[in-house]
């Protein structure tokens, strides 16, 4: 049986150190069997990625920012479980797009996310969600999603 970190060494993840608050807030919090980790931003190991959906990004380019902040979201669990095989289900997921007016393809982008946590976890990474529009995101990021996760003991 995989692991989610053996699914993340098949898809050529490598977790970055978990990114640290830029505001007055934790990262993350568990309370009880919950984990519940702040929003992460769309960031690769080249940076912050900027943009605005329908504007001066294409909808794979904000697949891919969504992704990011999925392999974000993976390393804050890391942080704060250790084992990711600890995470026994992936609840919701919210997730934030920024948006020229008129484009609507905003459940589409946050896919690049929720694909990466079926990817990672299978089927307890299947999860409710929201994705929802904003005219600017933090920093200028295109995408930011934050995650409840339940957690075994």
């Amino acid at each position: 049986m995989s692991t989610p970190e053996s699914r993340l060494d098949e898809l050529g993840i490598e977790l970055p150190e978990p990114m640290k608050p830029v505001a007055t807030y934790v990262p993350y919090v568990i309370s009880g069997n919950m984990l519940f980790v702040s929003g992460q931003v769309s960031a690769s190991s080249d940076g912050l990625i900027k943009g605005r959906l329908g504007e001066d990004m294409e909808l794979s380019a904000g697949q891919q920012a969504a992704r990011f902040c999925g392999i974000n979201l993976i390393a804050q669990c890391k942080a704060a479980v250790g084992d990711l095989s600890r995470i026994k289900r992936v609840v919701k997921l919210g997730g934030f797009v920024n948006v020229k007016p008129g484009f609507t393809d905003i459940p589409q982008v946050i896919n690049g996310c929720s694909d990466l946590m079926v990817d990672v976890f299978g089927d307890a990474g299947r999860h409710a969600r929201s994705a929802v529009s904003c005219p600017e995101l933090p920093l200028g990021v295109a995408v930011e999603i934050d995650g409840i996760f339940e957690i075994a003991d």
